[in-house]
């Protein structure tokens, strides 16, 4: 009995756990204290990163003069233009505005897109960039698209060839047009109206591009603008009601003559008025532009008796009615005259000097008025 005592005291001690020495419990609580300290520091460093790029998210992208190390200097805070190639990494653009000394962090901001899974999404293009944007209007700004807006401007009483080679002469602008293409490009746009040749079918303004575009889609703004003009005046005048102009091409043909014979404002209903009544009495219009329209090349700045008797089909001293075609880009205002001419009497008009007219309602009082102005006879 004391033997199976003795036996079972041994079993018993063995079977109880080993209490840890002081010495091993020390060494556990260190670990778990550098643990916690450990992700302390982790957590102030991410906290000290995330106010480092909030803080760099809110400056300008170039940088300050205060608390910045590498400070990127431009005085004048000037933007600066940057051209982004089709495929053309965001890595690629950041390093190219660093270069150009607008954008300090370069890194951060590549890392950032990233980040934000928008690096991809750049876009093509000219853009001009503000050193004293934030990183977020910088982002806003590639990812939206080219900001850089380059004007072309087509004066009011140009002509179609005059039209195209100031297009041919724009270098940011890809020239795909033929000149066989040319003399049928309105076919494009048959479906509203559209002539295929495309003299008075463009509106004269202003128009912004951007570099990359084609000439035909430059030609596509200009056309569509003079589309909308012309109908707004036709539908105007109840679809040339009480007028001889059996369609809005007749009407975009007469406002090019009326925008060739006067740069004066106020006098675009007076010679409106002149060529309407002619037309309505089946008078020849016998407008010295459509003449020279008509000679081409061979006009050398005079007409002369051998181009009023030259038969073309512009010469408006030996035909009836109107030209086959505009001859030139008429203004809004000249389609808008058109179809709103002055009431007068008024048949005559000559040149006065200083681009104005006198108006005349009788032959004999016209005759009067040529030789006194044009042959300085009184």
């Amino acid at each position: 009995m004391a033997e199976a005592d003795a036996n079972d005291t041994q079993d018993s001690n063995n079977n109880t756990p080993a209490v840890p020495s002081k010495r091993v419990l020390g060494w556990v609580k260190l670990i778990q204290w550098m643990l916690v300290i450990s992700g302390l520091l982790m957590l102030l460093a991410g906290l000290g990163t995330s106010i480092s790029i909030w803080h760099w998210s809110q400056a300008p992208i170039a940088g300050s003069a205060a608390g910045v190390e590498n400070h990127v200097e431009n005085p004048n805070e000037q933007r600066v233009r940057i051209e982004i190639l089709p495929g053309q990494s965001a890595q690629r653009t950041a390093r190219e505005l660093a270069n150009l000394h607008v954008l300090q962090r370069p890194d951060w901001f590549v890392w950032w897109l990233r980040w934000q899974d928008q690096a991809h999404l750049i876009r093509a293009g000219e853009y001009d960039i503000n050193p004293q944007w934030t990183p977020l209007q910088l982002r806003d700004a590639l990812l939206a698209g080219a900001n850089v807006r380059h004007p072309f401007t087509i004066v009011p009483g140009e002509t179609l060839t005059q039209v195209r080679q100031k297009i041919r002469e724009l270098d940011n602008v890809r020239q795909t047009l033929s000149d066989e293409a040319w003399l049928t490009l309105g076919d494009r746009w048959a479906e509203l109206g559209v002539t295929p040749f495309l003299e008075g079918w463009l509106l004269p303004e202003t128009y912004f591009y951007q570099a990359g575009e084609s000439d035909w889609q430059l030609v596509e703004r200009a056309v569509l603008a003079m589309v909308a003009t012309l109908n707004q005046a036709w539908l105007a005048s109840n679809e040339g009601q009480g007028l001889p102009l059996k369609s809005p091409y007749e009407a975009l043909i007469l406002a090019s003559i009326i925008e060739k014979e006067t740069g004066v404002a106020h006098e675009r209903e007076m010679i409106s008025g002149v060529f309407i009544r002619r037309l309505e009495r089946n008078m020849r219009l016998q407008t010295d532009p459509t003449v020279i329209y008509g000679m081409g090349d061979a006009y050398q700045g005079r007409i002369g008796r051998a181009g009023l008797d030259t038969p073309t089909p512009y010469n408006t001293y030996i035909i009836r009615g109107l030209p086959p075609t505009p001859i030139a880009m008429p203004s809004a205002a000249a389609v808008m005259a058109t179809v709103n001419p002055d009431q007068r009497d008024y048949l005559f008009f000559v040149a006065k000097g200083g681009g104005a007219h006198h108006f005349s309602v009788t032959l004999e009082e016209h005759n009067r008025a040529v030789r006194r102005y044009i042959l300085n006879r009184n």
